[in-house]
């Protein structure tokens, strides 16, 4: 070998140690760009929250019953709306034949999409994009659950909105990003999922997700959403109650890549609605899914409500 070689060969040996020198190791540029989307997913959820017609916005939910429902801020009304936000009498929300239809009180102002409203039928939020009517700062619109149907109610003005500061949460930690095992149910299963409005619903479960934490096996249930390309969690942990809500806490995944794999990144459990107002209707962990462990990761209980 040529001194020239020997040289040129010490050279780039030494620009390559250079260069590493300077360049953060494989393992430590992952856990920043972890860090990184992390710190932008929850941005973006506290971004969602605060929007003006965000679940910091519920103020009220009513069940309809057959025939006649007046609503208003008065007394006697079965949708009762926030004392101060509308008049005593706004109208209407008459339910027949599995239809709302809402009729308004003469001088009344309730508009759908900028238009006065006197008197339409109502689609809910089971067809996706229910109609959404407004008075001032108040928007309200059909739900559907089951066999019922209701009025929920969102004030753009609402305190828990006006006085939000943020959600509290675990560290970042890299070792909460987990890989699970996809285990395929064929055909998929139908299960069980309870709500806090004691009315169960049926869910699609496409498989189990399988991982490992501290030396042990758990095994979760995703739902599948329709139309979402993601793989829905409703999960409980030893932590609820305690530094998180009681209740569980949500988390979506991607579907399993190539090999059957699919990552878990606790980092991004979140609360469900239920944590900000009492009027929400959220789904329960079902039993399967309530694991013997302590996740410190994700979302911490918010204390405010």
């Amino acid at each position: 070998m040529t001194l020239r070689r020997l040289l040129a060969g010490t050279l780039v040996a030494a620009a390559g140690i250079s260069c590493a020198a300077r360049q953060p190791a494989p393992v430590e540029r992952d856990v920043k760009e972890h860090r990184t989307e992390v710190e932008r997913w929850r941005a973006q959820r506290a971004e969602r929250l605060r929007r003006d017609d965000g679940w910091l916005t519920l103020v009220g939910l009513s069940w309809l019953e057959p025939g006649e429902n007046r609503f208003g801020s008065g007394p006697g009304n079965r949708v009762a709306l926030p004392e101060g936000t509308a008049p005593t009498d706004l109208g209407s929300f008459d339910l027949k034949d599995g239809k709302v239809r809402v009729r308004v009180s003469p001088g009344a102002d309730v508009t759908h999409e900028g238009r006065p409203v006197v008197e339409m039928v109502l689609q809910s939020d089971a067809a996706g994009s229910p109609t959404v009517l407004q008075h001032g700062s108040l928007k309200f619109y059909v739900i559907e659950r089951s066999d019922r149907f209701g009025i929920r109610v969102k004030d753009s003005q609402a305190r828990a909105l006006r006085e939000f500061t943020g959600m509290e949460n675990f560290p970042i930690d890299p070792g909460w990003r987990l890989t699970a095992r996809f285990e395929p149910y064929a055909p998929p299963r139908k299960i069980t999922v309870p709500n806090v409005t004691g009315e169960p619903t049926q869910e699609t479960v496409p498989g189990a997700l399988v991982f490992e934490k501290g030396g042990k096996s758990f095994r979760l249930e995703p739902v599948a959403e329709e139309g979402s390309e993601e793989l829905f969690i409703i999960f409980g942990d030893a932590t609820n109650g305690h530094e998180t809500y009681g209740a569980g806490r949500f988390l979506y995944a991607p579907q399993p890549d190539t090999a059957g794999l699919v990552t878990l990144d606790f980092n991004r459990a979140y609360n469900p609605p239920c944590v900000f107002t009492p009027y929400a209707t959220c789904p329960l962990p079902p039993p399967q899914n309530k694991l013997a462990l302590r996740i410190e990761a994700g979302e911490k209980a918010y204390e405010d409500h």
